[in-house]
């Protein structure tokens, strides 16, 4: 099957999208950043397979089961999938901290570290199983996190009150989930399959589908993918492993990729890991104007990630508890630097936290609202996209000074839209294949969008 990839070096997160000859979507997939950029970029494009693969299987299950049975089983074979590669990553992570413990300095603490560390394992393992059931509440899309909230959680329990012995669990959990995260687990997919496979036929449910499952699990596995073209984009792309070639600037890409999208979208703002932009499009999808932040990275995501790193809490747990405020808290600064000591002194003044965060998103949106009144400010339709989209807080501040500044309007907002660059990769992947340009003149658009992202 021929299949043409885009991939988005984010500065948090890299992305990657599979898209066909008939430029459907067939496939997403997203990894943790890093700064060995060459690993990431492989990780999300076998991720992107991946999810490539259980769309032919959705497919073929839909073909060999009748009735809605087949969305069961295939949320059921997912699942089971993700835990086979979940114990898998899991048991990456045991033999990398039991040799980082083996290199403890003091010999007297290895003993006692290993046998806490091995009872925090097992129950890691053991909880995994109830992690992975259709319709269970995804905690994040990374075993990095999935693994370090449990691991915490687990070593503070059993630590107790010996602060040098919780200090000695993280410091092997810090480094060795560097090891386990930077390992591919694509070429598994056959091994994981089946497992997930036979462990779906042994339902008692499902066991009138052995055969259909056998049948559409094996089509699923003999597909092969011919990449024809691949095109990188995103805030890291100059180190991408790609020829220069094979790079398109990430205004073009979230241009295009949010009018494949919404096609009547006329105006994109993107909140990423690390810059913001403003971008206005045409009917076709192609960039006529754009603005982007400067060099600080107050009003990105970036900056929300350091205010949780300052409360102590995960970056997807800021959302849902500005969404508790009960009024709205001005933030006088936006400055990353600045910006927690001025939490910890609204908070040593009684303001409440969720009423800070809530101040907090209004002023990063605020900061956009300047991007796109720059930029020629908001015409329907108007399509929010990037990581902070997923953040109802932010998209809940931007809802509400859209409608004041410019009054009510069509608000897009894809549960997808962190791949908007991706996605708009992969269409300038299949049409510099195709020699389908729309009569762009790439050259000439790079030039102001490349001076422009040099002064960010």
């Amino acid at each position: 099957m021929d299949a043409y990839v885009g991939i988005d070096l984010g500065s948090t997160t890299t992305k990657a999208v599979f898209l066909d000859e008939h430029d459907h979507l067939l496939g997403f997939g997203i990894t943790n950043s890093r700064s060995d950029y060459d690993v990431a970029c492989q990780i999300a494009r076998e991720e992107a397979e991946i999810n490539s693969r259980f769309s032919i299987l959705r497919r073929e299950m839909k073909t060999l089961v009748p009735g809605d049975d087949h969305d069961v089983l295939v949320a059921w074979l997912y699942q089971k999938y993700r835990l086979a590669q979940h114990t898998r990553q899991l048991i990456a992570l045991s033999a990398a901290c039991r040799k980082a413990v083996d290199l403890l300095p003091v010999a007297e603490h290895r003993k006692p570290t290993h046998a806490v560390l091995d009872a925090i394992l097992a129950d890691m393992e053991h909880e995994a199983i109830g992690l992975f059931k259709p319709g269970a509440e995804a905690r994040s899309d990374f075993f990095r996190d999935i693994a370090a909230a449990t691991f915490l959680h687990l070593s503070e329990k059993k630590a107790g009150d010996d602060s040098k012995l919780l200090d000695r669990l993280i410091g092997t959990f810090d480094k060795s989930i560097l090891l386990v995260e930077s390992k591919s687990y694509a070429n598994a997919f056959t091994e994981y399959i089946q497992f997930a496979a036979d462990a779906v036929q042994r339902m008692p449910e499902f066991q009138v589908h052995q055969g259909a499952i056998r049948k559409a699990v094996a089509n699923t596995c003999a597909v092969e993918f011919r990449i024809v073209n691949t095109i990188g984009t995103g805030y890291g792309r100059q180190r991408l492993p790609f020829p220069k070639e094979q790079i398109r600037s990430e205004i073009l890409c979230h241009g295009l990729g949010a009018h494949f999208m919404f096609p009547n979208t006329r105006t994109v703002l993107d909140i990423g890991g690390q810059d913001t932009k403003a971008i206005q499009i045409d009917a076709t999808g192609i960039v006529t104007n754009f603005q982007m932040n400067d060099r600080c990275a107050a009003g990105c995501g970036r900056y929300l990630g350091y205010i949780a790193d300052e409360m102590n809490i995960g970056l997807h747990e800021l959302g849902p508890l500005a969404m508790k405020s009960r009024k709205t808290v001005k933030i006088n600064s936006t400055c990353t630097v600045f910006a927690g000591a001025e939490l910890r002194e609204r908070l040593a003044l009684g303001e409440q936290r969720e009423d800070m965060l809530a101040g907090l998103h209004r002023a990063i949106i605020l900061r956009a609202m300047s991007l796109l009144a720059r930029s020629g400010g908001v015409v329907s339709e108007f399509t929010f996209t990037g990581g902070v989209a997923k953040n109802q807080a932010a998209t809940g501040a931007l809802r509400k000074l859209i409608e004041e500044n410019y009054g009510e309007m069509k608000i897009n907002i894809s549960p997808d839209s962190i791949f908007t660059g991706a996605i708009g990769a992969a269409l300038f992947a299949k049409r510099d294949r195709k020699g389908d340009m729309i009569g762009v003149d790439l050259k000439a658009l790079q030039k102001p969008v490349a001076k422009a992202q040099e002064r960010a």
